[in-house]
Parts: structure tokens; sequence; C-alpha cells
């Protein structure tokens, strides 16, 4: 009994620290989305055209809009001429004779980087067939994947599974080529505690220090990387792209590598995201 009483008063006191210790943070930089129209210009940044993983969605900024305090990003089905087209396309951005369609992806790249701190942004996700929801960093002093990148959260479909990711990459000796941490969390998880879980919104955390990068959902640990563990390869010149700034992206992707084929009953996708903040 005694030594059950100890450990209850260890946990309740280790709370307590835990709990001052999240309150030394200060809010350095946010947007709570309460206006009504287009994103703050001041804070985003619009990807154009098709950016990256052979997704199906062209990017543009009309499918980004905040209304009765939200940012709403919202993947529609559309069909219009590719303007990159080429009859002899080497890629899958020129080989595509149509856009089948569009969606936007918002980042703070220039406008607004961070090194060490709390991310948390709360938002609720689309979980259909093919949706390919994001919140993510990258840094801005290197090329992919020297950089580095935190992925606070993904979600997709592995083998038909759909599941919640928690990622970190950074370079190798070879140009390109990701070294990866990544934990997939089964989406089944989340639905057993709680059958409303996809129709909810959750807050995606990510607490970074000069030790690690911990990635956290509505106060679960889903990773925990080490940044003892991620210097770059010889392409990134060995260094440790958790070490410098890093902006923020938020996108709602279509398809892809890990989005995989999408269900007609999708459409409209909608990914709805009511505040970002960076504590430090």
């Amino acid at each position: 009994m005694a030594r059950r009483k100890f450990f209850c008063m260890w946990l309740a006191g280790w709370a307590m620290l835990a709990s001052a210790a999240a309150q030394d943070y200060k809010l350095v930089w946010s947007d709570e989305f309460d206006r009504d129209g287009r994103p703050d210009e001041k804070y985003w940044n619009f990807e154009e055209g098709y950016a990256r993983n052979e997704e199906l969605q062209w990017y543009q900024q009309d499918n980004a809009y905040c209304r009765d305090g939200l940012l709403v990003i919202e993947a529609r089905k559309e069909h219009r001429p590719n303007p990159l087209y080429r009859r002899d396309g080497q890629d899958w951005r020129t080989s595509r004779p149509y856009v089948e369609c569009t969606s936007s992806s918002l980042t703070t790249a220039g406008k607004f980087e961070f090194t060490y701190g709390r991310l948390e942004v709360r938002a609720r996700i689309p979980v259909a067939k093919g949706a390919w929801p994001a919140i993510w960093t990258l840094g801005s002093r290197m090329e992919w994947p020297s950089c580095g990148e935190i992925d606070v959260m993904e979600f997709y479909r592995i083998q038909g599974r759909p599941v919640i990711m928690a990622n970190a990459a950074w370079g190798t000796d070879k140009r390109w080529e990701a070294r990866w941490d990544s934990q997939a969390t089964p989406l089944s998880h989340f639905l057993e505690q709680n059958p409303d879980w996809a129709s909810e919104f959750h807050v995606w955390r990510m607490d970074w220090t000069e030790e690690a990068v911990r990635l956290y959902l509505d106060d679960e640990l889903l990773n925990e990387i080490f940044l003892a563990d991620t210097y770059n390869g010889t392409w990134g010149e060995g260094k440790n792209p958790f070490a410098s700034s890093h902006y923020i992206l938020l996108n709602l992707a279509v398809g892809g590598i890990n989005g995989g084929p999408v269900s007609e009953e999708a459409w409209p996708m909608r990914y709805e995201i009511d505040y970002v903040r960076v504590y430090q």
C-alpha cells in the first residue's frame, strides 16, 4: 500500500512539473482563421500546379478559404485541360492530358520559420478513400531530404488499411534518397476508443527540442525521433536538419503514390483547420 501511495504521489508530482513546463511556453506565432475569405497572405503562400508524389490534384489558391473560424481546404473533382501537357510528355506532370481534380497547399515558406518549440494544429481530417491530408514542416537551407522533413500528421492507406502517420526524414549519402523514422498507427486504434473520431476535431502536436522531435495526437505520443540519430549523409554535408529553422505546410493531396485509388463517394473532400499555433 505504501509503495502504491508513493507511486501515485510521484505520478502526481510529475504531472504538475509537466504542466508547469508547458506553461513556460509562450505563443510566438498563430493563425486562428477568424476572418472570412482568403487565408491571410501575410502568413501563407500557395503552391500552384502539380507538386509531388504523382498525386492527382492540381494545387490552386481557390480551393482554400476561411469561414466560421476555420480554414477549409477543399479537394474537388474537375475536368479541364492540363496546361503542362505535351504529346511527348516524359513525366507524370506533362503526360496527363487533363486535370482531374483540384485542391490547395499552403506554406509559411519565407514568411515564418522556427527552430525548436511546440507546434499545435487543431483539425478535422477527411478519411475517405484517396484522401491524403497532411501537417508537416520542411527546412529551408538545403534541398529535400537533406533539408529535413517532419510529418506531424499524414493520413492515407497502407495495403488498404487507413493509418495516421507520424514521421521524420533526413538525407543520406545519395541525392534525393531519404532515411525515414516512421510510425503508422491504424485508424482503428482511435475508432475503438471513439466511434465518432472521424467526425470530430483533434489536436496534433509537435514538441521539438535539441534532444528530440516528439509527435502527439490528442496527447498520445505517436513517435519520438532523437536528434542524435538524424544527421545527414555526405550529400547533406553531415549536418543535422533538425537543428535549424523549418516552415509549416498544410495540404490536402489526393491519390498518388500513397493516397492510392479514390472513392467516387469521397467528393468533395474537406480538410478543416481550427488553428495553427507555435510556442517557444
